[in-house]
């Protein structure tokens, strides 16, 4: 992979930053691995705008580079910056699957969905070669422990087979992230992430497969892709989606800054309209909006336009809401697997 500019915006909790001579320029950047020694991997989430409580995240940053990506911040806690430090310093657990085995024979762990990831994609490129996803979903699997899997990546089929028995064992479902229907337009703004065609090709493909499959709309840019929401959702139910679910774009702390700075350079001429079109669902004065029940679909005619879009476009294909996919009441499938030292069950 190519060296990029590193540009981060100032990290808040950095104590001091550095600053560049005009005509200088940050030094270039190549993709570097940071090991994370953490000693946990679920991550509890206590939002009421998901259907989902936990989450695994076996990485951290993501080389797809999605200039609107909400968890740019995250990098921030690392000491690392939300711009080209996020797409190309990638930091992983190599004791994933340890650590969620772990978790899952603690005697408070019930058994309840388990999300693929909330803060990165969890079949970014390196996992091909670190295979910490799959691994993860192995443990689901030997513990029949439902989950979803959220990704752009069409590696995603790698792990078919294993995904397959997950779907009639416990529970299993994946939710292709696809924003774009074309190709130029993604390129720009999401510069390393795999094509419209190739995600819209995994759908079809896990569909194929007998895995339930569902399109994310995800982020919806006013101004930008928000008139491409029926044409995704088309060809997304042509290929097998079974659900879909739409997000409005968010641009949290550093966020706004690196979705600017690379939104102007990719689409200077269009950049302030569609720069006010987003206020336009904030309050009008706002880029981004951190409240609960509103982050996500925003508020103002525009974002209602695009809800109704939305709404009525899903009905007419006959999509199940994937909200209410999620929080489907399943009998438990989850099982902890006998070992030496635990007493097996009587029935």
């Amino acid at each position: 992979m190519r060296s990029r500019p590193t540009a981060n915006p100032p990290n808040p909790f950095a104590r001091s930053t550095v600053d560049y001579e005009p005509g200088e320029g940050p030094p270039a950047s190549a993709v570097v691995l940071l090991e994370d020694h953490s000693r946990s991997i679920l991550s509890h989430n206590d939002s009421p705008d998901l259907g989902f409580r936990w989450s695994v995240n076996p990485y951290r940053g993501c080389v797809h580079a999605c200039s609107y990506c909400y968890s740019r911040p995250t990098h921030e806690y690392f000491d690392l910056g939300a711009g080209t430090d996020f797409d190309t310093k990638i930091v992983y657990k190599p004791q994933a699957a340890e650590l969620l085995r772990a978790a899952f024979d603690r005697p408070s762990w019930k058994g309840e969905l388990v999300v693929f990831s909330g803060v990165t994609d969890c079949y970014q490129p390196i996992e091909s070669t670190l295979q910490l996803t799959r691994a993860c979903l192995e443990v689901c699997l030997e513990y029949r422990n439902p989950v979803g899997l959220i990704s752009k990546s069409a590696l995603v089929e790698r792990d078919t087979e294993l995904i397959t028995a997950l779907a009639r064992e416990a529970g299993a479902a994946v939710h292709v992230s696809l924003a774009f229907s074309d190709a130029e337009l993604a390129r720009a703004i999401e510069p390393w992430a795999p094509s419209p065609e190739r995600r819209l090709r995994v759908i079809e493909n896990m569909a194929r497969a007998g895995v339930p499959v569902g399109i994310m709309i995800a982020p919806v840019i006013p101004g930008l892709n928000d008139d491409q929401l029926p044409e995704l959702m088309t060809r997304a139910r042509e290929a097998g989606a079974e659900t879909a679910s739409w997000t409005l774009l968010r641009l949290p702390g550093s966020v706004a800054a690196v979705f600017e700075e690379r939104l102007r350079a990719a689409l200077p001429l269009a950049a302030d309209k569609i720069l006010g079109r987003i206020r336009s669902t904030r309050g009008g004065s706002r880029l981004s909006d951190s409240r609960f029940h509103a982050r996500h679909s925003g508020q103002g005619q525009y974002a209602e336009t695009i809800a109704t879009m939305f709404e009525v476009t899903a009905a007419r294909l006959g999509f199940r809401s994937q909200r209410d996919a999620d929080m489907e009441e399943r009998p438990s499938t989850f099982s902890r697997p006998p070992r030496s030292g635990r007493q097996l069950p009587l029935f």
